[in-house]
């Protein structure tokens, strides 16, 4: 089959298509005809070399597909030949097929077309796990998103706005700021024009922000401690700002705050099977009454794959890169 290959480890340039082996189920796998694979970060990393799959996973780039089921394990009872689904993967995503633990499957919601559905299983789990399932937002609170014109962005905003949230977001532009604003964020900050987290104690008069999803890491450690409300909670789910900074214990217990990072890539079948029956019991029924949407950016076939990396490295984009077969 076709799939994308690195010859290395560095720049787009070494992105290129081969040839590769078919992927063989296990008895309780099923494998994928690929219609649309998603783009994200951590792909640039693994392209890069700093972001290897799990044992035993595929070492292709891709964490996130839609298509149809080819095949199925011996063990597998709730997917069929045929079915139309989207996937959680550990990897393996940028290819004609792909094998993938049955509890990782999901099925397209109602109404979406099969293209779609590549944008929502990466984003999707990543929110609700972090945001609902770890930090536990309730109506009437207030919900940080850092980076919200991306794809976790675009679906942290709306979910936390569809959950009864005020959401606040910090942007790199004054486009992104109003796209923020339309998918309902209250407040969008441009942090290349203003002190966020100044804006950000103006805009909760001095309370802070319940919730924080933090994609910078160690650059807005500072920041994100000063902006949390009494028994607050930072989710920190990646590192764009860097891997170590100064944790200001002091702040952090006098709001009695909490500081918590996550990842999804390794976590067990298990674990990661518990995150897509929440998501298809909670968020599935937004998507099907038009409440919460996927954004897709920009499409490129398989064989661009370097101008979709290239468009995520940009940070222009307002939603999701899918790659399409």
């Amino acid at each position: 089959m076709r799939a994308v290959v690195v010859h290395g480890a560095g720049g787009i340039d070494l992105l290129g298509i081969g040839e590769i082996p078919d992927p063989e189920p296990a008895v309780d796998e099923v494998v994928i005809d690929v219609v649309a694979a998603g783009v994200n970060r951590a792909d640039l990393l693994q392209r890069q070399g700093f972001y290897p799959p799990p044992p035993g996973a595929p070492g292709t780039i891709g964490l996130e597909v839609s298509g149809r089921i080819a095949a199925v394990g011996a063990e597998v009872e709730d997917w069929s030949v045929g079915d139309e689904c989207c996937a959680l993967l550990a990897g393996g995503g940028y290819a004609e097929k792909v094998v993938v633990p049955a509890p990782q499957v999901m099925p397209v919601p109602h109404g979406l077309d099969l293209v779609s559905a590549a944008a929502l299983p990466e984003v999707v789990a990543t929110v609700w796990s972090n945001v609902f399932m770890t930090a536990h937002l309730k109506a009437g609170e207030t919900l940080l998103v850092h980076g919200g014109s991306s794809g976790i962005g675009t679906m942290a905003i709306q979910l936390g706005v569809a959950h009864g949230a005020r959401v606040l977001t910090t942007v790199g532009s004054k486009e992104k700021m109003e796209f923020c604003t339309r998918l309902g964020a209250d407040v969008a900050i441009n942090y290349k024009e203003a002190e966020w987290a100044s804006v950000v104690n103006e805009a909760t008069h001095g309370a802070g922000a319940d919730v924080i999803l933090d994609i910078m890491g160690a650059k807005y450690l500072t920041d994100n401690v000063k902006s949390l409300a009494y028994d607050g909670r930072l989710v920190v789910i990646g590192m764009q700002g860097g891997a170590k900074g100064e944790l200001d214990l002091g702040r952090l217990l006098s709001r009695r705050g909490s500081v918590i990072a996550t990842g999804l890539r390794f976590r067990s079948v298990a674990d990661k099977g518990r995150i897509i029956a929440e998501v298809v019991g909670h968020v599935w029924p937004l998507i099907a009454e038009h409440k919460v949407r996927p954004v897709v950016h920009s499409t490129f076939p398989l064989a661009e794959v370097a101008k979709a990396h290239e468009t995520l490295e940009q940070s222009t984009q307002l939603g999701k890169v899918l790659l399409t077969l």
